[in-house]
């Protein structure tokens, strides 16, 4: 199972499945400055550590620079992150999450009838 990540670790995930799944230290820092939430070089240090321990991802050199993989895709994590939500608040329940998303105006009609009509055709499953 795909552990959760803290915010700011997602926020460096981010940056990293942005740039193709993988990313030098200064493209880290430079697109986390761009978003306006830039870290001082310890703490983003520290993070992309703890996200290598987690298995989220490796780090390789090149010369003197660090470039870090991402071993986790955005899709695997947030389908993992979903089922974990869905059944943490809804036991399981995707019928209760729909209906929510549709009373708190959450989703629109257009888009749930563009679900209803993508898993009628069969592409809701990878």
């Amino acid at each position: 199972m795909i552990q959760q990540v803290s915010d700011f670790e997602l926020e460096l995930m981010k940056t990293i499945w942005a740039n193709s799944g993988s990313a030098l230290y200064a493209e880290i820092v430079e697109a986390l400055e761009t978003k306006g939430t830039p870290a001082t070089k310890n703490t983003i240090i520290s993070l992309l550590s703890r996200l290598i321990e987690k298995g989220f991802l490796k780090i390789s050199k090149i010369g003197h620079r660090n470039k870090y993989t991402a071993l986790v895709s955005e899709a695997e994590y947030k389908a993992a992150q979903t089922e974990t939500f869905l059944e943490k608040i809804y036991e399981g329940n995707a019928k209760d999450l729909i209906s929510t998303l549709i009373h708190k105006d959450l989703i629109s009609s257009d888009d749930y009838e563009r679900l209803k009509k993508h898993w009628r055709e069969g592409q809701g499953k990878e």
